[in-house]
């Protein structure tokens, strides 16, 4: 029996300090993207919170009015995904509702990053040249 416990007991500790892989980049920081004819910001804070700069509006973020209607704007990533997946969660404080923006991202090189959405409620699962964005920051 004292065999038993002392086996269950090595193999509690032994796995309970394995280093399992996290990934070296974080998606945490203001990225800026160009296109053809504008400049425009996305910004992932550190505290989950994210917003969109363009034209010199902020939308997103703790709390941001649209149309008179307060809302929040959240992210969540998964790092493990190759290539990372990040929904961005805007929710409408006054009635709950909750729409998703499925993305995927890769780090392509030191602070550069290509970023592709879906406006269609579908996550892409690979970069389309043509949806494709680059940000930098």
């Amino acid at each position: 029996m004292k065999k038993i416990i002392l086996l269950l007991l090595t193999t509690l500790i032994l796995t309970s300090f394995n280093e399992y892989p996290t990934s070296e980049f974080s998606i945490v920081g203001k990225w800026k993207g160009e296109d053809e004819k504008d400049i425009g910001y996305i910004t992932f804070q550190d505290d989950g919170y994210a917003y969109f700069e363009f034209q010199g509006q902020i939308i997103g973020g703790k709390e941001f009015v649209v149309n008179g209607k307060k809302g929040t704007m959240t992210y969540e990533v998964n790092y493990l995904k190759t290539p990372i997946e990040i929904d961005i969660i805007v929710q409408k404080i006054e009635s709950g509702e909750i729409n998703k923006l499925l993305c995927i991202v890769e780090n392509i090189e030191k602070n550069v990053i290509k970023l592709q959405m879906d406006f269609n409620g579908n996550r892409p699962i690979e970069f389309d040249d043509k949806e494709t964005k680059i940000f930098n920051d």
